[in-house]
């Protein structure tokens, strides 16, 4: 893996080239290995604080954790274009407009001991704005040679706060072109609902049941480019025990295994029927 610029990465998006980089920062990783018409995004994967934050977190390292989605990139790092997070959320959300990128508070608990300084909260928006720079550029450069483009936005979320039966899968679809879109969406969530994981008895995959598909990434692209569509998709957090931070690695391997055969035919559908 290479570290490189975001201007080094723009450059070879332009160009075309295949290459597998870390930005400068480490903030955020991109692999593109063949120029294919589908994208899969893990924004929420990265654990890194950066260092002059930590004695003014109130949030324990395990809260963050928590919140963050582990192991979002491990489900889809097989696949020939991964766009991921390295950075927790808790310095800025990628999820979230630059204006409210950076929480005073998180999950109703104050964060900072005292609020950050402009300067400190500078450093964050830059790492978001580039990381956009790049998402701009690849997108765009991917509508340009197959016309139309589908994104894989791969989330997890925390089962233990609902008082009700949640799904395995959550689409949220709220932002998108439904009536252009929607059967590709039942399709991705048919095609979901048939993987097998262990310990799991049915996996049970719903549209907007309990996420809406209201992130940053999502409006970002859906706003930008128009032939584009991004799956906000969400996995329950059966891979992990929530409250002890133990990952259970024959899940996460089995979602692995299963999930890029599943992207890549649902990609093939997508551009024969849009």
């Amino acid at each position: 893996m290479k570290k490189w610029s975001v201007q080094q990465m723009v450059q070879a998006i332009e160009a075309q080239k295949c290459f597998e980089a870390v930005a400068e920062d480490y903030s955020f990783t991109l692999k593109i290995n063949e120029y294919t018409p589908y994208v899969c995004g893990a924004v929420h994967d990265g654990h890194q604080f950066r260092r002059e934050l930590w004695d003014n977190c109130i949030h324990t390292e395990y809260e963050r954790w928590f919140e963050e989605d582990p192991c979002t990139k491990a489900f889809v790092d097989a696949m020939p274009i991964v766009i991921s997070g390295n950075d927790s959320r808790f310095e800025y959300d990628l999820n979230r407009d630059p204006e409210n990128a950076i929480f005073d508070t998180a999950w109703g608990k104050k964060l900072w001991k005292e609020p950050l300084s402009e300067a400190e909260k500078a450093i964050s928006l830059e790492k978001h704005h580039q990381f956009y720079q790049v998402v701009h550029v690849l997108i765009d450069t991917l509508e340009k040679i197959h016309g139309t483009v589908v994104v894989y936005d791969i989330h997890s979320y925390n089962w233990r706060r609902w008082d009700r039966e949640v799904p395995v899968i959550n689409l949220g679809t709220s932002n998108i072109d439904n009536d252009r879109f929607g059967n590709s969406v039942e399709a991705w969530r048919t095609s979901l609902a048939k993987l097998e994981l262990p310990g799991v008895a049915s996996t049970t995959s719903r549209i907007n049941d309990t996420f809406f598909g209201n992130g940053y990434f999502l409006k970002y692209i859906t706003e930008n480019f128009k032939n584009t569509l991004v799956l906000a998709t969400e996995f329950k957090k059966i891979y992990c025990d929530e409250t002890r931070q133990v990952i259970y690695p024959e899940v996460v391997s089995a979602i692995a295994a299963q999930l890029p055969k599943k992207i890549k035919e649902h990609a093939a559908h997508f551009q024969e029927t849009v």
